[in-house]
């Protein structure tokens, strides 16, 4: 009971820079979450890779210096579970190969747990572009930038998997501002639904609401309201009002009151349908979605003045000049 609760304390430690993971060498810790760390490393010919390892924190504690991680007895069945959806969710996604989602380069076995070895990307996260750069942020960027994440969401889905965990800081934007999917939630999603001693994992904000009780209603449109909830967040510059929240009193200002006039219409009106609280009100596939960010946008025609009207502005101006 004592390591149970010390686990849910305490943070992972990494695998130590230059130590030998199979054909790989650890550089460095790239970033370090309650599901799994992430390292940067190099391969056998010296290319950069990026390597995801499973290690949830609240079922498995690694000390400094150590290499494999400590499992209490209790823990054993979900932490080889989780481990399993993890290898699973690896394979699935090493068949995929679309410029818009992570490639998976190869999945292996070591240190009593499971590794997945991607891509290296160099950009930074679309959170970073929203806290850092809001002037990139325009109608066009948004357009330019989501209409080819769904590309690579279509994808995704088209393979019968969905991401679950969709949202600024998972979107990776090259140093060309073409995006990547990353670090997919699936397997933390299978993992915590089955387990009833892990808490749910999920992101308050970018989270649909099947995330919270409805589960067996996951599909296609839980990612779509992820998406319309990134939307928001890049014009709002933070999260959208949590999905549990608004269910109980919805407070979210629509898209289309609050930026009203600042962007088009049919923007504001794509990310409210997204954003929808009813599953069955949004968009149901990522195509519709697409249809809908790639129409035209049609600008109101603004009427010619008459001579009627510019007599009417003369005198205006004259009596406001006395």
């Amino acid at each position: 009971m004592i390591a149970s609760k010390l686990m849910a304390q305490q943070a992972n430690h990494p695998l130590p820079a230059g130590y030998q993971l199979d054909e790989y060498r650890i550089e460095r810790q790239l970033s370090l979450g309650g599901f799994s760390i992430v390292y940067l490393a190099t391969d056998a010919l010296g290319q950069f890779v990026a390597i995801k390892e499973y290690l949830p924190n609240s079922l498995a504690l690694r000390g400094e210096g150590e290499i494999k991680p400590l499992i209490t007895e209790d823990h054993v069945p979900a932490f080889r579970y989780g481990m399993k959806c993890f290898f699973e969710e690896g394979r699935a996604l090493a068949k995929l190969s679309h410029p818009n989602v992570i490639r998976v380069l190869n999945f292996f076995r070591a240190n009593d747990t499971v590794y997945m070895v991607m891509d290296y990307e160099h950009g930074r996260t679309l959170q970073e572009f929203i806290q850092k750069s809001r002037s990139v942020i325009t109608e066009n960027f948004m357009r330019n930038v989501f209409t080819k994440l769904l590309n690579g969401l279509r994808e995704v889905h088209s393979h019968k998997l969905l991401h679950l965990d969709l949202k600024p800081s998972n979107i990776y934007m090259r140093n060309d501002y073409s995006p990547v999917l990353i670090d997919f939630g699936a397997a933390r999603q299978t993992l915590a639904s089955d387990t009833p001693m892990l808490k749910p994992m999920y992101t308050p904000g970018f989270a649909s609401p099947e995330h919270y009780n409805q589960r067996e209603l996951f599909g296609p449109w839980s990612d779509i309201y992820s998406v319309g909830a990134s939307m928001y967040a890049c014009l709002a510059a933070s999260a959208p009002q949590a999905a549990d929240s608004r269910m109980e009193k919805d407070k979210l200002i629509p898209a289309m009151v609050r930026w009203d006039g600042q962007y088009s219409d049919q923007l504001l009106e794509t990310i409210d349908w997204c954003l929808c609280l009813n599953h069955l009100y949004r968009p149901q596939s990522v195509f519709a979605l697409q249809k809908a960010l790639t129409e035209k946008v049609i600008k109101p025609l603004v009427p010619k003045k008459t001579w009627l009207d510019n007599v009417v502005g003369k005198l205006k101006r004259k009596t406001e000049t006395k």
